[in-house]
């Protein structure tokens, strides 16, 4: 297979979902963390539409992830630029498989905590989180340095599908 020069439609729309979905994750996980909290003390768990969009939106970002895999394995990825040194190919390549475990894992290891009532589970899912923080992290900051410093107008990848 030929390396592709850039990303499809479909690769482009499912980063920028994904995108969403992971942020909103983030951004409304307190009640889950009640519910969580309220289910390991034996408290009751009464039904709050944010857990339920929790649980769901974590099933859909994996689901998204394996048809991203799919795209991937079957599409390709367009190679980094050029000039860029051996070492940073190195980690914008381990990044990105990265960040396929990580939307993979994160949602299994919740719904194990969840519906299983696991612990450990739990305790992997929160530390799963601040690795996908520090990954989010730096791929912000690395596709910055690119456009700006860099000037490779790497970003345009993310924005303008190929053919």
């Amino acid at each position: 297979m030929a390396q592709p020069t850039g990303y499809t439609r479909a690769q482009i729309a499912l980063h920028w979902i994904t995108l969403v979905l992971v942020a909103l994750q983030y951004i409304l996980h307190d009640s889950m963390s009640v519910a969580w909290a309220a289910l390991i003390d034996g408290r009751d768990v009464v039904f709050n539409p944010l857990v339920a969009q929790h649980v769901a939106t974590g099933a859909l970002v994996a689901v998204l992830t394996f048809v991203r895999l799919g795209l991937r394995l079957n599409h390709g990825a367009p190679p980094p630029p050029a000039s860029e040194h051996a070492a940073l190919k190195i980690v914008a390549q381990a990044t990105h498989w990265g960040f396929y475990a990580l939307l993979i894992l994160m949602p299994v290891s919740g719904a194990v905590a969840w519906f299983n009532s696991v612990e450990g589970a739990a305790q992997a899912h929160n530390v799963l989180k601040i690795a996908l923080l520090a990954l989010i992290a730096l791929h912000v900051v690395a596709a910055l340095v690119h456009q700006f410093i860099f000037k490779t107008n790497l970003m345009a990848r993310m924005t303008r599908p190929v053919a």
